[in-house]
């Protein structure tokens, strides 16, 4: 305060009640951010821990305003930085942040290890793999952001980057002096990370992401406003009670359900399968199966052997539009692969398959 005058700080801070509040955002905005980082990042952490079959936690969201100079001073280096546009439903970005020591282990665990590996830095081929799971967990924040927001939300691909250097900028889109919000929770992996992740956004899109939660744009407001001009209680002076206004629409007739009474059916009708007979069917043989990981997937080359999980006198199955039907043996026709049928799955077997059992 200067010879009686207030500041345009002061008169911000006492009209929220002497709190300074973010650029752009209330204190109860960033709460809501917080609840609605904590549910999507709940989805992006079922995503991970699907990819690498481990338990994964992301919680305890903290919500700040910050700048990404002061990302680049506070947070640790080096980091893997995933950034994505939104292309439908929300306008601007999305950054996810990572550190390098938690993203190999990451990249361990996805090329087949055990995930105590720790490294400060990736090779070309655990760069790729760890994109694609935090691609996977962005894309599962999305999805259930747009179930909150009850709108479609398209994310463009994703561009990833290791930043190593803090002279580096972060994003050739966010300014580095720019308010965004920065959305931290704390990241663990069974007992092998106990970490920190980060969400960034710009405020811009914060504050459309808080308006469609909260249905503050204007068709919603006008809407809320008729509503709750409708159901607004009216004073009665003779019995100081209220009573609530009703809408004036028609009121649905409601009557007890007739139906026909159900008589025997006299003969069942014939069912003529001639009209498929010509519907055409995939018949496949299936010689075997085995499971591999990604680090032996990329292994592969020309020459390579794959052994399969069946002796070489199993029978092998013979499916039907996915679905086995019978086993037989691998024959040779000329000079074309055959088929012997040796045995047919009974009816039993092929209502489990198609239940799924």
């Amino acid at each position: 305060m200067n010879d009686g005058i207030l500041s345009q700080e002061e008169i911000d801070a006492l009209l929220n009640g002497g709190v300074s509040s973010s650029p752009g955002l209330s204190e109860s905005d960033k709460d809501l951010l917080g609840e609605i980082g904590n549910i999507s990042m709940g989805s992006a952490s079922t995503a991970l821990s699907t990819i690498i079959n481990k338990m994964v936690n992301i919680t305890t969201p903290k919500v700040s305003i910050t700048t990404m100079q002061e990302i680049k001073k506070g947070f640790e280096m080096p980091y893997i930085l995933l950034e994505v546009e939104y292309v439908e439903g929300l306008k601007g970005m999305n950054i996810l942040l990572m550190k390098i020591t938690d993203a190999s282990v990451i990249a361990d665990i996805m090329m087949g290890g055990t995930g105590e590996r720790k490294s400060e830095s990736l090779s070309e081929i655990e760069i790729s793999a760890v994109s694609e799971a935090m691609n996977q967990m962005i894309g599962a924040s999305a999805t259930s952001l747009s179930t909150m927001l009850n709108i479609p939300i398209n994310i463009s691909p994703p561009i990833a980057k290791i930043c190593d250097g803090k002279t580096e900028e972060l994003s050739q889109n966010i300014s580095e002096k720019e308010n965004i919000v920065c959305i931290s929770f704390k990241l663990t992996i069974d007992v092998l990370v106990d970490s920190e992740i980060m969400m960034l956004l710009p405020v811009k899109t914060s504050r459309d992401i808080i308006d469609k939660m909260i249905g503050n744009s204007e068709d919603d407001l006008s809407k809320g406003r008729k509503v709750h001009e409708a159901s607004e209680p009216v004073f009665k002076p003779e019995g100081l009670e209220y009573e609530t206004l009703k809408y004036n629409e028609p009121q649905p007739k409601v009557q007890r359900a007739q139906f026909m009474p159900l008589t025997p059916i006299a003969q069942k009708e014939q069912q003529n399968i001639d009209l498929i007979l010509d519907v055409p069917l995939e018949i496949s043989v299936v010689l075997g199966r085995t499971k591999k990981t990604i680090k032996e997937i990329l292994s592969l080359g020309a020459g390579s052997l794959i052994e399969l999980d069946k002796l070489t006198e199993e029978p092998v199955e013979i499916l039907v539009n996915g679905k086995k039907v019978a086993l037989g043996e691998v024959v040779v026709v000329d000079e074309n692969f055959g088929v012997r049928i040796t045995s047919i799955v009974s009816n039993v077997e092929r209502v489990k398959s198609l239940q799924g059992k």
